[in-house]
């Protein structure tokens, strides 16, 4: 597990460069967006991992990046934004909060986009801090570890009740669980596994209690998607079972992983004073692109467009890969991400979708 941990004298050049800002700011200043606090996995991850020296878990090289703004590598997994930017640009953002690891290495200069949010997000990592450790990442409670630090530093900015109150009006957006399902299957787990998702929504109340003990009141969680139908499942399956499809094993736990995330969700917000929470249905996004590919605009669902092998599924997304020639086409961009197009579409969903994909408010609702 990655052991990131913030010194005082840290916290105390966060406090003397952002004492000059804190006349320039006010949380209810007409017209300024949101902050956005986005924490979770690899599909919201913008460059976090590229700041751990020894994490497996990177992308920031080609062919990822391919389309972002002047085809550079930027730790996204994605050939271009992913749904982090795509939420953040709907909230008025240019794309996503810039990652957290990033503003320690801006000095003066991160006071300017503190107040957009932050993300935390590292790829790999999930509901449980044995997720992911093997491949030196953020775990879901360090990374609110470090939101806890950007707290302190805005309260000795402008003060405890500002705080509170813009904590309150922010959005905290949370797209984890998929590693830790698939840390389950690696694993070969002889646990049940009605016992294996009572594990990870005892986590997941931990973790929500704890932000909202933190000052967090408007949730927008990202459910985990139908994981067996990835492009590295797919070929799992022609490899164990000689036939094509998606991991059907994987799609069910991850189906009443959404389930159990759905009650605990509504319990939370009847026991917790203030708590608002939108709910999308990542599994049902997914599956309804898969099975209407052409209405959506995709022509290819089940293999990745950068990889080597069967399905492009065997190998890392690099400059030795396999390229498909039109990224528009594809749903999958690697053997595990979406491509830009469908983070695109996964965003706008979420933003405005109706309850059938996010419930019980979307997230334009949920910042209203």
């Amino acid at each position: 597990m990655a052991n990131i941990r913030i010194p005082a004298l840290v916290c105390l050049f966060f406090s003397m460069v952002l004492g000059t800002y804190a006349t320039l700011y006010s949380p209810s200043a007409d017209g300024m967006p949101p902050p956005i606090f986005i924490l979770g996995d690899s599909t919201a991850d913008v460059g976090t991992n590229s700041y751990l020296p020894h994490s497996k878990a990177i992308a920031n090289f080609p062919y990822n990046g391919i389309d972002f703004p002047n085809s550079r590598p930027t730790g996204r997994f994605s050939n271009g934004f992913n749904s982090a930017d795509y939420l953040g640009k709907k909230f008025g953002l240019k794309r996503s909060p810039a990652p957290f690891l990033s503003l320690l290495t801006l000095g003066s200069r991160f006071k300017k986009h503190l107040f957009k949010g932050v993300n935390f997000a590292s790829g790999g990592a999930g509901l449980l801090d044995t997720t992911g450790s093997n491949l030196t990442v953020i775990p879901l409670s360090e990374q609110i570890a470090q939101f806890s630090t950007v707290r302190d530093n805005l309260t000795a900015l402008i003060g405890s009740d500002a705080t509170d109150t813009l904590l309150s009006k922010s959005l905290f957006f949370i797209s984890t669980g998929s590693n830790d399902i698939f840390g389950y299957f690696v694993a070969n787990s002889s646990m049940p596994q009605e016992k294996f998702i009572s594990i990870l929504i005892c986590a997941y109340s931990d973790h929500i209690t704890t932000l909202y003990n933190l000052g967090a009141r408007k949730f927008g969680i990202i459910s985990i998607p139908p994981v067996g139908c990835c492009p590295s499942q797919r070929r799992l399956q022609k490899i164990v079972n000689g036939v094509d499809g998606c991991f059907d094993p994987m799609n069910d736990l991850a189906l009443d992983f959404h389930s159990a995330l759905d009650t605990l969700l509504g319990n939370l917000s009847t026991g917790l004073p203030g708590l608002k929470y939108s709910l999308g249905n990542a599994f049902r996004m997914t599956i309804d692109v898969i099975s209407n590919a052409r209405a959506f605009g995709f022509d290819n669902v089940d293999s990745a467009c950068c990889g080597s092998g069967y399905l492009n599924a065997k190998g890392i997304c690099n400059l030795t890969a396999s390229l498909c020639p039109d990224r528009r086409k594809y749903l999958f961009w690697d053997l595990f991400h979406p491509t830009n197009k469908a983070s695109n579409l996964a965003a706008e969903t979420l933003y405005s979708g109706p309850p059938y994909y996010v419930s019980p408010i979307n997230f334009a609702q949920l910042a209203s």
